[in-house]
């Protein structure tokens, strides 16, 4: 297991300058997945919250969506592509193999002068890349920087398995981190952890050096995801604990000092049951689950745009992102807007 929280107190800071999402048209309802397994709307959101989930269609990818969310957050922030200097973008559902997924983006939006990457930390790849990003930015190295969660998941869903293909959807979403030097915006503090040991809860096995796609596979299913539910909800619920509990201890805050939590949108029971022991209000707890369904690294970004821009949170607000995913992976993001 590896902790690398960062306590930032130096004046310049990374501040959200703008967000952007992007979300496929097409809906997959819980009554047209009743055509499809075995279930039925009562079955799903009463063990998920869930009741649409969006599809990327034929042409659309991760990186298309990322792409929008990118020129979205752009404009929201009032700036241009060129103007930005690193792109970061948490995805499990890449383009392809290779190039990155954010150097397709970079040309999309014409970001010419930036330098791009992909990370894979499955649910928690937006909030560990909103963590490197910032300590660029506030550093001194870059001025500005994108960084965006994205997923197709709908491309690794066994949607023969009703355990799993009721949880998942697609869309992208961005955040623009600008430098700051003056006033008390920006992140404040990140936090990030790590346990291989957990891996066999959250995978996808194929087609990787392990299983590579010139060899046959044992299961045809080692292409889809693979869960063990019960396993990734105790463990979710009590690492995320931990980690708001460290958060608060570090920046010296109190549950009624964070204005809105964001979680990753894995479950809205994990999320309610994290808010019970953490003595959120449900005012004060953020969930669109019931829209997106789980959208992996997306889902953070995507849940903080829509908060944002519908009046939920405004400037000088703190609000908490926290999220858990495969590797097993975990961490958290405090942020004065």
């Amino acid at each position: 297991m590896v902790n690398n929280p960062t306590i930032e107190t130096p004046k310049r800071r990374a501040v959200v300058a703008g967000t952007g999402s992007c979300v496929p048209d097409k809906i997959l309802s819980n009554q047209d997945l009743t055509k499809i397994v075995e279930t039925s709307d009562e079955w799903i959101t009463t063990r998920t919250g869930i009741k649409t989930r969006r599809i990327a269609q034929p042409g659309q990818t991760t990186a298309t969506l990322s792409a929008q969310a990118a020129r979205n957050a752009l404009q929201d922030a009032q700036m241009q592509a060129d103007e930005i200097e690193m792109i970061v973008i948490g995805t499990v559902t890449p383009e392809m193999v290779f190039p990155s997924t954010a150097c397709f983006v970079q040309d999309m939006i014409g970001a010419r002068n930036a330098w791009a990457f992909d990370l894979s930390a499955a649910c928690s790849g937006f909030v560990y890349g909103l963590s490197i990003a910032h300590q660029f930015v506030s550093s001194g190295r870059y001025h500005n920087a994108l960084v965006i969660g994205a997923e197709t998941l709908s491309r690794i869903t066994n949607y023969q398995d009703r355990g799993s293909c009721i949880l998942f959807g697609d869309g992208a979403g961005a955040v623009i981190l600008k430098a700051a030097n003056e006033g008390s915006q920006g992140i404040m503090y990140s936090t990030s952890f790590s346990d291989g040991r957990g891996w066999t809860a959250l995978n996808c096995p194929a087609f990787g050096s392990r299983n590579p796609v010139s060899k046959p596979l044992a299961d045809p299913s080692m292409v889809y995801m693979q869960i063990n539910g019960r396993e990734v909800y105790h463990t979710a619920v009590r690492r995320i604990v931990e980690l708001v509990n460290e958060c608060l201890e570090k920046c010296d805050l109190g549950v009624e000092d964070i204005a809105m939590f964001i979680p990753h949108q894995m479950n809205a029971r994990i999320i309610e049951s994290v808010g019970k022991r953490l003595n959120f209000t449900d005012d004060r707890i953020f969930i669109n689950i019931d829209k997106y369904g789980n959208t992996s690294a997306a889902s953070i970004p995507i849940a903080l745009d829509e908060c944002r821009k519908s009046g939920k949170v405004h400037k000088g607000d703190i609000i908490l992102l926290v999220a858990f995913g495969g590797g097993l992976t975990w961490g958290a993001n405090v942020i004065q807007l």
